[in-house]
């Protein structure tokens, strides 16, 4: 077994999947994958099988009943990971935004380093970001100043949903008190992995948009993080915030 899994949610990703799964497989260091599948009506767990055939041992999959949330979907894949016997545990989307390639550098950092959260990061040096509109690349670098704003936190990309975890930052955060359910759940790992005092390094990665598939965010979404963050910060100087 790999000790690096890499844990992927997905919901209507047929048309990106595939590829996906088989850049990472051929990568020169050994990662396993798990897609957590919400019941995609498109038939994406469907084509997952046929890769867990071709490669057996390597790829997983956890199938849901219904669409619970990308924060639901990546505690469930986290938790299986712990009850196996795996050292690192990454994050990354299935839309091919995240480069398969730059699963090594957030492991070096990890792994090399001595770090225990590496992020990788679209705005640690300047805007790495390509397709995006203008408008979307301002109200996510605003989003994350704002996070840091109101948290403290040193962390350029405070959204960034492309991570490596040492195992022990899991071990360490009580996964059943995560809050939150859409992109607010990257910002509360972040914070409650700063607030335990874990080292976490930023490391540069250019961010593609999607080309196929639909994008999930929403305004419930944008929302959820907005008043999400301003209370996880009230809690934490009442030193009442679950970790």
């Amino acid at each position: 077994m790999s000790k690096a899994l890499v844990v992927i949610p997905t919901y209507n990703e047929l048309e990106n999947i595939e590829g996906l799964l088989r850049n990472i497989i051929s990568l020169q260091h050994e990662f396993d994958v798990l897609i957590v599948d919400d019941n995609s009506p498109d038939g994406t767990a469907v084509l997952i099988k046929r890769q867990m055939e071709a490669f057996p041992g390597r790829i997983f999959l956890l199938e849901r009943p219904d669409k619970l949330g990308l924060g639901t979907a990546y505690i469930a894949g986290f938790k299986w990971a712990l009850a196996r016997d795996y050292s690192y545990v990454f994050e990354m989307d299935a839309d091919h935004s995240h480069d398969p390639n730059d699963l090594i550098h957030l492991l070096s950092a990890c792994d090399k380093d001595g770090y225990d959260m590496a992020i990788g990061s679209r705005y640690v040096t300047g805007v790495n970001v390509v397709n995006w509109p203008m408008s979307r690349v301002l109200m996510s670098w605003l989003a994350s100043r704002y996070v840091r704003l109101i948290t403290g936190m040193k962390i350029y990309d405070t959204t960034a949903g492309f991570i490596c975890y040492r195992r022990a930052i899991l071990e360490k955060i009580n996964l059943d008190k995560i809050k939150f359910v859409g992109y607010a759940f990257q910002i509360e790992m972040k914070y409650k992995a700063y607030l335990s005092n874990f080292k976490i390094k930023e490391v540069p990665v250019i961010f593609t948009d999607r080309t196929k598939g639909e994008s999930k965010m929403s305004s419930g979404i944008i929302s959820e993080a907005i008043f999400g963050v301003i209370t996880m910060r009230l809690k934490s100087l009442f030193n009442i915030l679950d970790i």
